[in-house]
């Protein structure tokens, strides 16, 4: 009957895929069928609710969260703060320079704003349109973007991946940032290497990129000043300020910025903050409109949903016997390599970063049982490897952004270094003893 259950909820994710269906409703599918597998195993439909409450509860102050992202993405767009960091850092690159470049920019960017759509959709499309006036492969191009926009989602204060994991692990969010810089710390300086040697490779004739700040001011006022909501996350991230409390500081200053700077009306700001940014100039609409509260409904809904699973599969014990062979093969291997394959397996099969965290974290429960290891396991592995299937939201939404190539996923090496960093000989914890 387990295996029946799993197989329909696999089968309705497909659908939706191959129907180009949101996967929201995919996972109201999964609800229903979680909840009769429950009422088969004799379990009361009160009950039922119960557990899937029980789940929704551990993440519920990520809602909260979700709200202040929201306004923040939309606020830093109308501040110019993303238009003056993108002209900046733009005007720094070179033919040569652009992979390694456009990694460090899309590192830098997604850090600070802590999504990768949103990365992927303003510094990225800037470094792809640099990329086809330098003559620079698209294939290189676009996985160096990848690369530098999962950084972020990986291990800013600001990423719903991020704060996702705190939540299912109930752990303290900038001890897991030390952790996930400690651990990526070498995959990055080779991610580095990597893209610095690409860029030397001999490419076609080379020409000059767009100019960024040009771009941008037809509708900011660009400088110093724009860049002072950047500064305050920054500088409230680095002294480990509460992240709701770091994430207003920003917002409050991205009010300020507007109002004096870009001389946005409180009105405007308003509707931003709601709905999303929207520059009105249609050479900057694809790169610069969105953010904004309602922009984070579909996620927060996704994360409702699959956070009802956790409750509904610890209540009725739906994943046991998977559970039980992932700690089999840790016991076998190590506990990192098992967990890797069941994150790997995962996101193969449900196409969407938040529920390959969940259900990675309900299978791997027993195999990693201290909250601190499983969530950096979580970091190195269930956040990276959705980017990596090219039928995942994770990947599919940043490529079609980009217009770049399935082929770019060979050249995101920081996506793959991460994980098999963690697999070298020494790194991994002991598999747990045999019960």
């Amino acid at each position: 009957m387990e295996a029946v259950t799993i197989v329909l909820f696999i089968a309705a994710l497909a659908l939706c895929l191959l129907l180009d269906l949101p996967v929201l409703l995919a996972l109201g599918v999964g609800f229903f069928l979680f909840c009769g597998y429950g009422l088969l195993r004799g379990h009361t439909l009160s009950s039922l609710l119960s557990m899937a409450v029980s789940g929704v509860r551990t993440v519920r102050d990520i809602l909260i969260l979700f709200v202040l992202l929201g306004v923040l993405t939309a606020l830093w767009r109308a501040s110019g703060t993303i238009p003056s960091i993108v002209s900046f850092a733009a005007g720094l690159i070179r033919p040569a320079l652009l992979p390694l470049l456009s990694f460090l920019l899309n590192s830098l960017v997604s850090f600070l704003t802590g999504s990768s759509f949103g990365t992927t959709a303003t510094t990225g499309v800037v470094c792809m349109t640099m990329a086809a006036a330098m003559g620079v492969s698209p294939v290189i191009a676009a996985g160096a973007v990848l690369s530098g926009a999962y950084f972020g989602d990986r291990c800013s204060p600001v990423s719903t991946s991020a704060l996702l994991v705190c939540a299912v692990t109930d752990t303290d969010l900038f001890r897991n940032i030390r952790g996930m810089v400690r651990t990526a710390a070498v995959p990055f300086l080779l991610s580095c290497a990597v893209y610095l040697a690409l860029g030397l490779l001999p490419t076609g004739a080379a020409g000059e990129g767009p100019d960024a700040a040009a771009l941008f001011s037809q509708a900011f006022r660009l400088g110093p000043a724009p860049l002072l909501p950047a500064a305050v996350l920054l500088l409230l991230a680095l002294r480990k300020v509460d992240v709701k409390r770091t994430m207003l500081a920003s917002i409050a200053a991205a009010l300020v910025v507007s109002l004096t700077v870009q001389h946005a009306s409180p009105g405007q700001l308003l509707r931003f903050a709601l709905t999303g940014y929207e520059v009105g100039i249609p050479a900057l609409a694809p790169i610069l409109d969105g953010g904004g509260i309602l922009s984070m409904v579909d996620v927060a809904a996704i994360v409702l949903v699959a956070s009802s699973y956790a409750g509904l599969f610890q209540g009725t014990g739906l994943l046991a016997g998977l559970e039980a062979r992932v700690e089999a093969l840790g016991r076998r291997t190590t506990p990192f390599f098992a967990l890797l394959c069941t994150a790997a397996a995962t996101a193969l099969l449900v196409c969407n970063q938040s529920l390959c965290i969940m259900l990675t974290r309900q299978m791997c429960a027993g195999l990693v049982p201290d909250r601190e290891s499983m969530a950096l396991d979580l970091e190195n592995t269930a956040v990276l490897l959705p980017a990596l299937v090219p039928w995942s939201i994770a990947c599919a939404v940043p490529l079609s952004t980009l217009s770049a190539p399935a082929l770019s996923l060979l050249a995101a090496c920081y996506l793959y270094l991460v994980p098999l960093w963690q697999l070298r000989p020494g790194a991994g914890r002991p598999a747990p003893a045999a019960v």
